[in-house]
């Protein structure tokens, strides 16, 4: 296997991550720890989690990830592991999480509190890559920055990173980084897929630029890509978190499932079906091995609510794709353009 290094950093990471938001709501902890474990086993040493998990968040659930994340690690050697998480975003921003009372910020009190809380449910001295949820709209991003860089400098974070970002708030972080003398993002952790490929328009050449790191998040479109929203009978008669969000009382939840399950994206999902049946290769391996067939990219982060569900997406570990299953693959879009808006 051959590993890749996030950023300027020292952190070399396995070119799948594996994610955990799932662990709590979509499975339980036995099933989460046979997900760890089986990942483990098949060389993954990166895993990424966050206070705000599992999903759908819930107030009475938040940080149940991170204490089953944390116990689970007790049982390798912490070394051997790559862990990420992340703050929660502002409450000023799309989403108010539902942690310290809905009133989140990315500030010096947040980012403290948030980290502490982080390192006591996963039982360690250290994060390696603590990243920022989701920016925050209202503070300055001057005081995010110092609040960042006092962690490394106490050695509780050894790296930092952004997540669900823009180009020009990642390009004003990594100055504002520089000219201040402050700690750096050194990834970015945003939705990118044959879905999505919204981040090569401007965000591509920001990491290229700066020696920034991709860590792709689901690249299977939500599950999409797995093809069984198109083979249920009904999107809602496939087991997936879309099909539940669809007539869910949340108006954000109805939204996430339109955008990432819609006539477009569907019929996207069929065409590639078809490449990779001819490729000879599961569709979820397409998708996945797709994600992190980029320059920028150092990990694609996978999920799973199942062990069983970690087969396909392992076996993109050692595949590189053909340039006539690229090129299949880009006519597609050429012909779909953005099925996710």
């Amino acid at each position: 296997m051959q590993h890749r290094y996030i950023g300027k950093t020292g952190l070399r990471v396995s070119p799948i991550c594996m994610g955990t938001m799932t662990f709590g709501t979509q499975c339980d902890k036995q099933e989460a720890f046979k997900i760890m474990d089986k990942a483990y086993d098949h060389g993954v040493n990166f895993y990424d989690t966050a206070e705000l998990y599992p999903v759908p968040p819930e107030a009475s659930l938040a940080g149940i990830t991170e204490e089953w994340v944390g116990e689970w690690m007790q049982t390798k050697p912490r070394d051997s592991i790559i862990l990420a998480t992340k703050v929660a975003g502002a409450s000023s921003g799309w989403f108010v999480p539902p942690i310290r009372h809905g009133l989140t910020a990315i500030d010096r009190f947040h980012i403290e509190k948030a980290v502490e809380g982080s390192l006591k449910k996963l039982n360690t001295d250290y994060i390696d890559l603590y990243q920022m949820h989701w920016p925050d709209t209202i503070v300055p991003i001057e005081e995010s920055l110092e609040a960042f860089d006092r962690l490394v400098t106490a050695g509780k974070v050894r790296y930092l990173g952004t997540s669900n970002d823009t180009a020009y708030g990642t390009a004003k972080a990594l100055m504002t980084s520089k000219y201040e003398k402050l700690a750096r993002f050194e990834s970015i952790q945003n939705n990118f897929s044959l879905l999505n490929r919204r981040f090569l328009d401007e965000l591509a050449t920001v990491c290229r630029e700066e020696n920034i790191s991709l860590l792709p998040y689901s690249p299977l479109g939500g599950g999409v890509l797995s093809g069984k929203y198109n083979q249920a009978m009904s999107p809602e008669e496939a087991k997936g978190r879309f099909a539940s969000y669809l007539n869910s009382p949340n108006t954000r939840q109805r939204a996430m499932a339109q955008r990432f399950m819609n006539d477009k994206t569907l019929l996207s999902t069929q065409k590639y079906l078809k490449i990779a049946a001819d490729a000879g290769m599961h569709p979820v391996t397409l998708a996945t091995a797709w994600s992190k067939q980029f320059d920028f990219v150092a990990s694609t982060i996978i999920g799973a609510t199942s062990a069983e569900q970690l087969d396909a997406s392992l076996a993109a570990m050692n595949v590189t794709l053909s340039k006539e299953v690229l090129t299949a693959c880009d006519k597609v879009h050429e012909e779909i353009l953005y099925p996710m808006g």
